[in-house]
């Protein structure tokens, strides 16, 4: 199966996790039960917080403050939405980090599964742990539904 297809298929199963049943979110966000499909949430729950499992701060790596960050990306607070959405990624300039209503062709998502076409290594660097499965539907949801800065 391709990693297109895999990605693709994880989408399909997200969305239906998230609309079609009763599941709460926590269940399925695991480590960061309070994690929901929002800006917000996804900022302070995966980019600035170590989770329960010991996967790392993505601002570890992503700050500004004191360095340059990781793939000329920073994920601080004030920038990291400005940064991500609608913005073509440094090492293969032909994808978009984040790209509004289509999750399965935003690098985000990508370098958060570990899917063969990313450049350099999955994310967290220092992983594992890595973003769960239900983490990272989480994250496509909120793609899903535009991303919006909220």
């Amino acid at each position: 199966m391709s990693i297109r297809l895999r990605v693709y298929a994880s989408i399909v199963l997200g969305s239906i996790l998230l609309a079609g049943c009763d599941e709460s979110l926590s269940t399925l966000a695991g480590p960061t039960p309070d994690l929901q499909p929002t800006f917000s949430s996804i900022q302070s729950q995966i980019f600035e917080s170590t989770d329960s499992s010991g996967r790392s701060a993505c601002i570890k790596c992503h700050s500004s403050v004191g360095r340059n960050p990781s793939g000329g990306m920073s994920l601080d607070h004030s920038v990291a939405y400005n940064n991500l959405v609608n913005v073509s990624v440094r090492e293969k300039p032909s994808f978009m980090r984040v790209v509004p209503g289509d999750p399965t062709s935003s690098y985000l998502i990508h370098k958060l599964a570990g899917s063969s076409d990313i450049a350099g290594r999955r994310m967290p660097f220092d992983g594992p742990p890595y973003l769960t499965d239900g983490q990272i539907q989480i994250i496509q949801r909120w793609i899903s539904l535009g991303a919006p800065q909220n």
